[in-house]
């Protein structure tokens, strides 16, 4: 099966590559197979699956879901649902929505600390994208208020600085029922800098299936923590290199690098068509 990514992103969210480009990247970087997991769309993965079996790479359907637990936002990896069921795509529809709502509410918090951008500004460079903060990001740079997408996250865009802001996403319970009734399989995405053990074990006391062990952001330590962890409980274990890709360079320090094994791969297909077959 070869080395394996179950976390990339293109431009029909927050990356930088339109899904038939990063198709030609990953093959080129030696990998058989890989998840596109865009922030609440599958519009990239489904534009990838025409050419991906042409290129000999295997396409796991998947997707970064924005899921509400205990009034904060939290990540949660989907992968191997039918991607036609009706209720992912009316969950993701309303989460696009949801997505819309919140950049609007973000333009306001920055109206009021007298930085002067507007909603369609934003919209105008995520274009087709599923807006998020990185596009809010880009703009800010654009007018010169920063210099760098970590210094607009640090001074205006942190989950700190917007924390008064609602938002409508679904909640934790709702996104696991949907996507494991579309035959899916559910990881908390890149925990380690984010969660305590004890937030890890209520976030799997809903059903989650599995926790990204391996992840840039994980050194060699949490990634074994995480993967002890996983097979204690029976857990899956996911990763990828979260690449978004680089406008300014090729240099790509973690995709083709940062990988699952074949193993785990198998793991999550089989849990994916046992949840199929129960339903028939």
């Amino acid at each position: 099966m070869g080395k394996a990514d179950l976390h990339i992103h293109t431009n029909a969210s927050d990356g930088k590559l339109a899904p038939v480009d990063l198709l030609e990247k990953v093959s080129k970087k030696g990998l058989k197979t890989i998840s596109i997991t865009d922030h609440d769309t599958i519009s990239g993965y489904l534009e990838a699956k025409q050419y991906a079996q042409d290129l000999g790479i295997e396409l796991i359907s998947g997707a970064e879901i924005t899921a509400i637990w205990k009034e904060k936002e939290v990540h949660l990896l989907a992968y191997c649902f039918n991607d036609q069921d009706e209720g992912v795509n009316n969950l993701l529809l309303r989460q696009k929505r949801a997505r819309r709502l919140r950049m609007r509410a973000i333009v306001k918090e920055l109206n009021k600390k007298g930085i002067e951008i507007e909603y369609d500004e934003v919209r105008a460079l995520a274009h087709k994208s599923n807006i998020g903060r990185p596009h809010a990001a880009s703009l800010l740079i654009k007018k010169g208020y920063v210099s760098s997408v970590p210094e607009a996250f640090i001074r205006y865009l942190s989950e700190e600085h917007l924390k008064k802001i609602q938002t409508e996403y679904a909640g934790i319970k709702e996104v696991v029922s949907v996507i494991q009734n579309a035959g899916g399989v559910l990881s908390i995405a890149h925990p380690g800098p984010l969660y305590s053990q004890p937030e890890i074990d209520d976030l799997l006391s809903y059903g989650v299936d599995g926790i990204e062990c391996i992840h840039p952001s994980h050194n060699f330590n949490v990634q074994r923590n995480f993967i002890k962890i996983a097979k204690s409980r029976n857990l899956l274990i996911t990763g990828g290199s979260d690449f978004h890709g680089n406008s300014r360079s090729e240099y790509d320090p973690y995709l083709g690098v940062v990988t699952l094994s074949s193993d785990h791969v198998a793991s999550i297909k089989r849990t994916s068509m046992h949840r199929r077959n129960m339903k028939t």
